[in-house]
């Protein structure tokens, strides 16, 4: 694939993080079965501890507002009432949150939870956040050129900011100027763009934003963000229209700043 020119007038680089600086496959293989495989320990070792009981407590709320909007299926409700049988009840939470997963739910409240386990799986080692090998050295270069980098992803800041911090290249977190999340609103939303636009305090068409998936590119060009779409192993196939579309690359080093001069 042929290089692509950042424009001259360009000041801040926004990246997503799967699929784009990350291999998909490290949250699919890696995160996702990690919270699968511990939830029940960890719910056990940490049940009595303040930071355990409020993520059980934003499940619950959770489980109201689904049974509110007839979401939940009756099997996966928590019981409301105080439980003598400790077993019982962290029995039912790991059904509900292996019920959102499965479901592909990106609550709050799940979130908060596997934030937490992550957390400590990162700390302890268990786990090490993977990033693409042309990532670290194409973003020291574009902050060398005066650019500054954001992340904005659907995994929490907290998540992304552990995935940088503890990653197999060890602390990345000085490369980045600030990390979005869904916060902000939806990466399909146009809005968005125009809010994380405000925050960072540059105008639209001073962004270029990388991803892989063609519907947070169409929202962020709706809003008058730069796009270059990323194409790597494991990500979704591009439609003919798509590939002719958008300006597309294999790896960051093919983006290379226009020298204004």
């Amino acid at each position: 694939m042929a290089m692509v020119s950042i424009p001259a007038n360009t000041s801040a680089i926004l990246l997503d993080i799967e699929g784009t600086t990350t291999p998909i496959t490290f949250v699919k293989d890696i995160l996702f079965p990690y919270i699968k495989d511990h939830l029940e320990e960890h719910l056990s070792a940490h049940w009595e501890e303040d930071e355990c009981k409020q993520d059980v407590h934003l499940l619950k709320k959770q489980v109201e507002e689904d049974l509110r909007l007839n979401r939940a299926c009756a099997q996966h409700v928590l019981d409301q009432s105080v439980h003598t049988d400790e077993e019982k009840a962290i029995r039912e939470v790991v059904d509900n949150v292996l019920w959102q997963m499965a479901s592909d739910r990106k609550t709050p409240a799940l979130k908060q939870l596997q934030g937490h386990m992550w957390r400590a799986a990162y700390a302890a080692g268990r786990i090490k956040g993977e990033v693409y090998q042309d990532v670290v050295p194409s973003i020291r270069r574009w902050r060398r050129q005066g650019l500054k980098v954001y992340i904005y992803s659907s995994g929490s800041v907290e998540a992304q900011k552990l995935l940088f911090g503890y990653s197999v290249e060890g602390d990345l977190l000085d490369l980045f100027d600030g990390h979005f999340d869904t916060n902000i609103g939806a990466k399909v939303e146009s809005k968005s763009y125009e809010r994380i636009a405000e925050r960072i305090g540059c105008p639209p068409e001073e962004i270029m934003f990388l991803t892989d998936v063609t519907r947070e590119a169409k929202a962020a060009e709706d809003a008058g963000v730069n796009v270059v779409v990323v194409v790597r192993p494991g990500n979704m196939e591009l439609t003919e229209e798509e590939k002719l579309h958008y300006n597309l690359i294999t790896t960051f080093s093919q983006l290379e700043v226009i020298d204004s001069a």
